[in-house]
């Protein structure tokens, strides 16, 4: 969040999505009961250190971290909100001054503060537990607004399958050691998860079509819903058709692990550096894409998803129910969540970031593996376009080929890692490519060393000559690294 869109909301004021709280040494009860409605009603933005007339009275710096730490824990805290919701906080500083900012979106579900239901009007939060009227409206506009809520009370946990549960209960831990899930038997950890509900138009309850689209046996699936599929189709030289295909009809889980390896097999990873860490940027963006196709999805829409790599780019689309209309612009961007529970089973299981993050992360890396800008345009058909660069195909690269793989075994990679040791002393093109095992000169050179130049992580001996046949590449910060060690040595001893 950029401060100038904090200093916006604080000059705006007040509404039905925004909110003042002082909370200059602790945070107050009321901070829980404005998360509650804002989670009943449509979302918000809660400021807390500003008064409720706009002034910046700002957080006792010796209190910020303890104010953090709170509310962290009582917002995952079942005895506070129920169901709990997992949220975020962050901290700036305006005018010298800080500030804590929380986006709480929409939830899917209806949500109580110490066992009361709140909602939110222009007045402000509003306890409604004893208005049964309120309170049933508020449970159907859920329950139609979210088809991922709807009920099927003659689905059971046969229904279900078990080894999935089991995957899902370790990948949670995983993601957060002790994690809650953990200890819980099969039913209360799908209660848990949200997957198990009451339908408060019929009165019955059972498990849910979320419950059915991440967990279910296939046949289960097509049975509740025999329209679905979702598409991941290559189509470089048979245009008219398709030149590889796979055609997804199963759970959310599975159907994720199938979209990311049709990339992987389909387009490169390229080699990146990030601190000193290389990370797979082809993963972190088509994390994001596959994501947003199962996550985002409209499920009760028989519009097929798909995922198609073509010559110069990829493009995705999914049926929607769109809050705006257009290109989304990552700048002013404000998440809504299409399928709450959905989306918040993928995090909890490590398969998607926090609301906002994964938009910003794609922007960050698409630039990075193909130099252009993805386009996210929300309609009723939402629809997502990634850039190819020729060396992002793997025609144009001969390193995509089986036989001209070499990089990505562990022993390479573990070279690669230590190539910026390897250069504190100048070494040659052909050094480098020598020590990285490799054959193919023109992958060294764009793959490689172009990528590390870039980054100015290694550096030219010859810069006014970059083809000298004398070129060779040094690593400046690994030998300002062991500069200081020696010094460090030298001192001691």
């Amino acid at each position: 969040m950029k401060v100038s869109k904090i200093k916006e909301i604080i000059k705006q004021g007040e509404g039905i999505s925004v909110e003042f709280k002082e909370c200059q040494t602790a945070i107050s009860r009321d901070v829980y009961e404005t998360v509650c409605a804002f989670l009943n009603r449509s979302g918000g933005e809660l400021l807390l250190g500003v008064k409720d007339n706009g002034e910046n009275a700002g957080i006792n710096k010796n209190c910020v971290v303890q104010i953090k730490k709170d509310f962290v824990t009582a917002v995952n805290n079942s005895q506070k909100i129920n169901p709990a919701f997992y949220l975020t906080i962050e901290e700036m500083e305006i005018n010298g001054k800080t500030i804590l900012y929380i986006y709480v979106p929409e939830s899917s579900q209806v949500h109580r503060c110490i066992g009361k239901i709140y909602d939110r009007n222009e007045d402000g939060d509003l306890d409604i537990t004893g208005n049964s009227n309120l309170v049933t409206a508020l449970y159907i506009r859920k329950q139609t607004t979210y088809s991922e809520n709807k009920v099927y009370p003659f689905v059971t946990i046969n229904d279900l399958r078990k080894d999935l549960i089991d995957k899902v209960r370790k990948l949670a831990g995983n993601q957060k050691p002790n994690h809650l899930w953990a200890e819980m038997n099969d039913f209360k950890l799908l209660k848990s998860a949200q997957l198990y509900l009451k339908d408060y138009q019929s009165g019955k309850e059972g498990f849910t079509l979320a419950a059915v689209l991440l967990l279910g046996k296939d046949d289960v699936i097509l049975s509740v819903l025999p329209h679905i599929r979702t598409d991941a189709i290559l189509r470089r030289e048979n245009l008219d058709r398709y030149d590889d295909r796979d055609d997804i009809r199963t759970n959310l889980i599975e159907g994720y692990d199938r979209l990311m390896a049709f990339t992987a097999k389909h387009l490169p990873d390229k080699f990146y550096l990030e601190k000193d860490h290389r990370i797979n940027l082809r993963d972190h963006i088509f994390r994001e894409v596959a994501g947003n196709i199962l996550i985002h999805r409209e499920y009760l829409n028989p519009f097929p998803a798909k995922l198609v790599i073509e010559q110069n780019r990829v493009y995705a689309e999914n049926s929607n129910k769109p809050h705006g209309h257009g290109l989304i612009n990552p700048a002013n961007f404000s998440p809504f969540p299409k399928n709450p529970v959905i989306a918040k089973f993928f995090r909890e299981i490590g398969r998607a970031d926090e609301m906002g993050s994964g938009v910003r992360n794609l922007f960050k890396y698409c630039k990075a593996y193909s130099g252009g800008k993805p386009q996210l345009i929300e309609d009723d058909i939402f629809k997502t376009i990634i850039p190819l660069t020729p060396q992002a195909t793997p025609q144009a690269t001969p390193q995509a080929t089986p036989q001209a793989t070499p990089q990505a075994t562990p022993q390479v990679q573990d070279k690669i890692k230590k190539l910026l040791e390897f250069c504190i002393k100048p070494k040659t093109r052909d050094e480098i490519q020598e020590y990285l095992g490799l054959k193919d000169r023109e992958y060294v050179r764009l793959e490689i060393l172009k990528p590390l130049l870039e980054q100015g992580l290694l550096h030219p001996t010859m810069p006014d000559k970059p083809t000298s046949p004398k070129q060779k590449y040094y690593s400046e910060k690994q030998r300002e690294k062991n500069e200081r060690k020696g010094n460090q040595k030298g001192m001691g001893e």
